[in-house]
Formats: C-alpha cells, sequence, structure tokens
C-alpha cells in the first residue's frame, strides 16, 4: 500500500456531526470550555468528553487545566485550512434549503477564518494586493513580491519575525462563499491582527462576522485603493 498519511483517520474525526461542530465552533471562537462545545455538539457531558479526548489524542486541539475546568483550542493553524477547505467544498454542495438571513449576508461579507480576513472583503483585498503588485498568484498559490515586502514594512509588519515562523507567510485559501482565495498565512494574521488593533475592522460578538468601521473604510482606500 502507498505510504500516504492516514487521510481517513482525519476524515472519520471531522466526519462526525458532533466533533465537526465543535472543531468549528474553536475555528469561530478560539478558546472553550467542555462545557460549552458539549453544548454546541448537542451531546451529553460524557459524550463530549470523548469527542475531545479522540481530537486531542489525534492532535487536532489542545487542553488547558483551569481548576475544575478544561478549555479547548485548535491545535494549530492547519487544522483550521482543513475545516475552512472543507467548507469550500461542501458550499458546492446541494444544501438543504433554508431563507436567506442578515447574518449570512454579514458572514459572507465579512469574516474570521481562524485568524485572518475572509468573505468578500477578503477576496476583494488580495486582489487589490495583486493590483499593486504586493503579491502574484501562481500555479502554486499566492507569492510575496518585492514591493509588497516594502509596502508591509511600511505599515510596521515585522516580516523577518514572520519568516521565521513555521507557518508559510502567504499562501490562497479558499473562501467558500466567494468561491475564490483570499489571502491566508502568517501575514495575513498579522495584517488582521493590526487591522482590528487600529480599529479598521471590529469582531462582532458570538459570530465570525467583521464589521468595517469608518476609520476602516478611510485606511483601506488610502492604503490599498479598496472601496468598501
Amino acid at each position: 500500500m502507498i505510504d500516504i498519511p492516514y487521510i481517513a483517520e482525519a476524515a472519520a474525526l471531522i466526519g462526525d456531526p458532533g466533533r465537526a461542530n465543535m472543531l468549528s465552533a474553536l475555528k469561530d471562537d478560539g478558546v472553550l470550555s467542555a462545557t460549552e462545545l458539549g453544548h454546541v455538539a448537542g451531546v451529553a457531558p460524557n459524550t463530549a468528553s470523548g469527542h475531545l479526548a479522540r481530537l486531542t489524542e489525534a492532535g487536532m486541539v489542545t487542553v488547558e487545566c483551569k481548576g475544575r475546568h478544561r478549555y479547548y483550542s485548535l491545535a494549530c493553524h492547519e487544522v483550521a485550512e482543513a475545516l475552512e477547505a472543507l467548507e469550500a467544498l461542501a458550499a458546492n454542495i446541494a444544501p438543504r434549503h433554508r431563507p436567506r438571513s442578515h447574518h449570512d449576508d454579514a458572514i459572507r461579507y465579512a469574516r474570521s477564518c481562524y485568524d485572518h480576513l475572509a468573505g468578500s472583503l477578503g477576496v476583494r483585498l488580495a486582489e487589490a494586493f495583486a493590483q499593486l503588485q504586493y503579491i502574484e498568484r501562481t500555479p502554486r498559490g499566492f507569492a510575496l513580491l518585492d514591493k509588497g515586502e516594502k509596502a508591509f514594512v511600511s505599515l510596521g509588519i515585522d516580516l523577518d519575525a514572520l519568516k521565521a515562523k513555521r507557518r508559510r507567510i502567504v499562501r490562497c485559501c479558499p473562501d467558500w462563499s466567494e468561491r475564490d482565495a483570499h489571502l491566508g498565512g502568517a501575514l495575513a494574521a498579522e495584517l488582521f491582527e493590526q487591522f482590528c488593533d487600529h480599529g479598521w475592522l471590529r469582531r462582532q460578538r458570538g459570530t465570525r462576522a467583521v464589521s468595517v468601521t469608518q476609520k476602516g473604510k478611510a485606511a483601506l482606500h488610502d492604503h490599498f485603493r479598496m472601496e468598501c
């Protein structure tokens, strides 16, 4: 048999509806307790504990104990990227019909994808970077260009520190709602954090939706020629 990663085992772990809901919740909210994850999965506490034990043993989540409580988070960005890729795949499968809501529109416009920007705004930001020749799309994904390095350094991004990380600095991240790609990787995560810190973007409590402030609209136009 060909020696390849255990795709079936990883897929089986994610494929259970309860565990899939737990992983999606952790991708959205970062850190949750075992009790909260049990509610998300809609299962009894002992069943939730079994699911979390399997995910922890597989290296998909990590756990931190604080007193009598256990708090879980995704183990690494690769898990989040796999979940986002599955969301993109699922978007192409005929779904059960349900009325579209205001929340759906907000999520599709701008949302967090683990630790970076996604949705229509995320895709258009990647397009703006490409038009400015900060990045280019290659057969292997996005590549950071010299002009982009200079521009991002001028914005206060420490590229040397990002390049020292194990994580790829830029990558194509499939966007399930736009059926295109937004910018992922260490640079995208740092930009998202800075945009939030500067007050350009505002995270919405209880959801992955992100809103663009008036300050952000002006800044994105001034820096990247974007209209929001």
